[in-house]
């Protein structure tokens, strides 16, 4: 078998349709599959590691990085900067690894003008009821908070068809089954595998004298 690069998944969602949960449980049940952790300025929440959810820095750190060319994404969402770390998807990458970023549409377009081959999953709620009620079950902002998740959540979903595919996620065990059906068709295209499996592909073809 020959090496060969691995995937990059961009997955985009609004707060509150449960794009988080659906990454940890693609990472569950893909072991090749590698988060891309993002540089983030907001604030560490009670229940976040730094270095595993985010890496939390200062706006300077994050200027000095943006300048020095160090980001493959970045954005400004509700008034603070995310970033992905370029070095850090290459490396990944490079060892075969199937590379998932848990960014918004603002990166994920950057991503894909850089990476015409990544594969981009945008995640829907199945009603605006839905998405507020899981915002306060969350228990993270208060109703002006999230009324103003809420209308940022619109303009974010309109840009669903800039994506290659789209899951309503309804049902949570379905919406991570589709999740997995995607990301295991796109390693079996024929391009992947020609490379995944050359050396079993150049015997096959080649001429034998015949099987007794």
């Amino acid at each position: 078998m020959t090496a060969v690069q691995g995937l990059l998944v961009v997955i985009s969602a609004p707060s509150g349709a449960g794009k988080t949960s659906l990454v940890k449980a693609l990472l569950e049940r893909q072991p090749n599959a590698r988060v891309s952790v993002s540089h983030t300025t907001r604030a560490k929440r009670t229940n976040e590691v730094d270095g595993t959810d985010y890496h939390f820095v200062d706006e300077r750190t994050f200027e000095a990085m943006r300048e020095a060319g160090a980001f493959l994404e970045h954005a400004v969402v509700f008034g603070h900067h995310y970033g992905t770390a370029k070095a850090t998807v290459a490396n990944l990458r490079a060892l075969g690894h199937d590379v998932v970023l848990e960014i918004d549409w603002q990166g994920a377009e950057q991503v894909r003008s850089a990476f015409p081959d990544a594969v981009s999953i945008f995640v829907l709620p199945p009603s605006r009821r839905t998405l507020i009620e899981r915002l306060r079950k969350r228990g993270q902002d208060g109703e002006k908070v999230i009324a103003e998740r809420t209308r940022q959540a619109v303009t974010e979903m309109s840009h669903y068809g800039e994506f290659d595919y789209v899951v309503v996620n309804d049902d949570f065990t379905t919406a991570r089954a589709e999740i997995d059906a995607i990301v295991t068709a796109e390693r079996l295209r024929t391009e992947s595998q020609k490379n995944r499996h050359a050396t079993l592909i150049v015997e096959l073809l080649s001429p034998h004298e015949p099987i007794q």
